[in-house]
């Protein structure tokens, strides 16, 4: 018995020498497949055995700001290693290890297969990126401008003090947030402390970063927000300094759909081999 994969119900048909089967759940489907694996690699049942799937594509963003298709990524792992991947160039799959051969060779013989494979890669998925993509650009709009706070507090030694930067109201969480004593960047050996990126309560993130220091020292902290262009530095004591940098979204995106997400379209299960059949 060989790997069960699926085809969508809609405007395709299976070769008629397949067997097309409506397994009840995608939790079925990989219980079978995982099965399948199992006696191909002559393995019991006493392990834990993973088989995982991967379906993304890459897209360059076009001077008309649509997405124009790069590759596409189809992939089975096994128990952390690759089983078997499609090649959307040359519209095959390729097996890595010797026990995918069997599977490879039976899924290259189905032809309506590579090609709804290589049509969603190259435009249904496209169509999913760029969606994902506007999507994530509307609500980088929609949140308000990052602000940046800083404290000063006694420390238990009178000569000290505990200075605290706190930035709010980011959304994405990426941020960089440098505090700088005498014009040298600080660390976690200097003593530095950080919360980390933390939630709000309206989808926007904060950070507070905690340093103490001599109260002769000059100290300032710089907050980078990359998705929003804004570079702010504040200086204790002293008033914030603003910079707006210029955009620079990257041009190659991704898009890594799930199987539970891409399974909302597929119906038919075709079993490529069946015992008793001769292997071609």
């Amino acid at each position: 018995m060989d790997l069960q994969t699926y085809l969508p119900s809609k405007n395709i048909r299976a070769h008629p020498s397949s067997s097309c089967v409506f397994p009840p759940s995608k939790q079925q489907w990989f219980k079978v497949n995982i099965g399948i694996l199992m006696e191909r690699m002559r393995q019991n049942d006493s392990d834990l055995h993973v088989l995982q799937r991967m379906v993304g594509c890459e897209g360059e963003t076009q001077p008309n700001s649509t997405l124009r298709f790069v590759r596409g990524v189809d992939m089975y792992g096994y128990d952390g290693d690759d089983f078997l991947s499609f090649d959307d160039k040359f519209g095959v799959w390729v097996a890595p290890i010797q026990e995918a051969e069997l599977t490879k060779r039976k899924w290259d013989s189905v032809q309506v297969l590579k090609e709804y494979t290589k049509g969603y890669l190259e435009n249904e998925c496209i169509v999913w990126l760029s969606k994902f993509v506007n999507y994530g650009q509307k609500q980088l709009k929609k949140k308000s401008p990052l602000e940046v706070f800083v404290f000063a507090k006694q420390a238990k030694v009178q000569s000290n003090l505990i200075l605290t930067c706190l930035a709010t109201g980011f959304y994405p969480k990426d941020i960089i947030v440098r505090i700088r004593r005498n014009g040298r960047v600080l660390t976690a050996d200097d003593g530095l402390t950080s919360s980390g990126v933390l939630p709000n309560n309206d989808e926007t993130f904060q950070r507070r970063d905690h340093m103490e220091i001599l109260k002769s020292d000059l100290s300032n902290c710089e907050v980078v927000h990359e998705a929003t262009s804004v570079n702010e530095v504040k200086t204790w004591g002293k008033k914030a300094t603003g910079v707006r940098m210029s955009k620079s979204w990257g041009k190659k995106l991704v898009f890594n759909k799930c199987l539970s997400c891409l399974a909302r379209d597929l119906k038919c299960a075709i079993e490529f081999d069946t015992p008793g059949v001769e292997q071609s």
